[in-house]
C-alpha cells in the first residue's frame, strides 16, 4: 500500500459543501435571536464558540426536520474523487471543521464517502428537554473557536507529518499560518496572498486533485501574487 507523510486538513462548510450548514439550519429552523448572535460574531464581540452555543440552542426542530435540511445540502461534485485520489497516494484526509459533526457525517455518508473520513468538529447532541446543544471536545482555553484548528495541525506536525490545509474562510485563517501548504479559495485566498503564506488557489476539488502529484513531488510552485490593500476585514474566531 502506498504511504505518504502528508495529512490533508480539509474545512467543510463552504469548502466541501456549497453552503454553510449551520447557516442553512438557522435560516430554516432557527428561533428569533440567532441573527443578533451572528452580528456579534462578525463584529468580533464574541468568538465562534460563544456564537454557535447560543445559535444551536435556538434550533427549534425535531430530528426529522434537521435531517431534511441537512439532506438538501449539496457538495462539490469533485470531492468524492478527490478523496479517492488522496487515498490512492497514501495521504490521510481529516475533515477539520468548526461546524457540526452530526451534519458532516450524515452528508459524507449520503455522498458515498467510504470508508468514513476522520471528522474533527463540534459535537451536536439532543438534550433530555428535546433541545439541541453543542459540546466542544476540541476547544482550547486560549482560543475562542469551538474547534481549535491550530491544535489539530500541531498534533499532526508533532507526529512528523506535513500538513496541507484546504479551506475558504474565517475559521481557516489562523491555521493557515501553521500549515506546510494551503489550497485556498475565497476569503482564505485573500488572506494568504496578503500575508505571504505559501498557497495555491483553487476553485474546487477537481483542481485540488490535479495538484496533488506536484505537491507530493515537491514541484508545486506557490502562488506569489498579491492583492491591493486595504483588504476586506477578516474576522478571526
Amino acid at each position: 500500500m502506498v504511504t505518504s507523510n502528508w495529512t490533508i486538513l480539509c474545512d467543510f462548510d463552504g469548502t466541501v459543501t456549497r453552503e454553510d450548514v449551520t447557516d442553512a439550519l438557522l435560516v430554516k429552523l432557527g428561533r428569533p435571536g440567532w441573527e443578533f448572535l451572528e452580528a456579534q460574531w462578525r463584529s468580533g464581540t464574541i468568538g465562534s464558540r460563544e456564537c454557535m452555543t447560543g445559535q444551536v440552542s435556538l434550533l427549534g426542530s425535531d430530528a426529522s426536520d434537521l435531517d431534511a435540511v441537512i439532506d438538501g445540502i449539496g457538495i462539490d461534485p469533485g470531492f468524492p474523487a478527490f478523496v479517492k485520489a488522496a487515498r490512492a497516494v497514501g495521504m490521510q484526509v481529516i475533515i477539520l471543521s468548526d461546524g457540526l459533526d452530526y451534519a458532516i457525517e450524515r452528508i459524507l455518508a449520503t455522498h458515498g464517502i467510504d470508508p468514513p473520513l476522520q471528522v474533527v468538529a463540534n459535537h451536536l447532541l439532543r438534550t433530555q428537554a428535546h433541545n439541541w446543544q453543542l459540546e466542544f471536545p476540541h476547544a482550547q482555553v486560549n482560543c475562542r473557536s469551538g474547534n481549535c484548528k491550530c491544535a489539530c495541525a500541531q498534533r499532526q506536525q508533532l507526529l512528523g507529518r506535513s500538513t496541507l490545509l484546504i479551506g475558504d474562510g474565517q475559521s481557516d485563517v489562523c491555521v493557515a499560518g501553521r500549515a506546510d501548504f494551503v489550497f485556498a479559495k475565497d476569503r482564505l485566498l485573500e488572506h494568504c496572498r496578503s500575508t505571504g503564506i505559501e498557497h495555491h488557489p483553487i476553485t474546487g476539488f477537481a483542481e485540488a486533485a490535479a495538484l496533488l502529484p506536484a505537491l507530493l513531488a515537491g514541484e508545486l510552485t506557490p502562488d506569489t501574487r498579491s492583492i491591493p490593500l486595504p483588504l476586506p476585514r477578516i474576522q478571526y474566531a
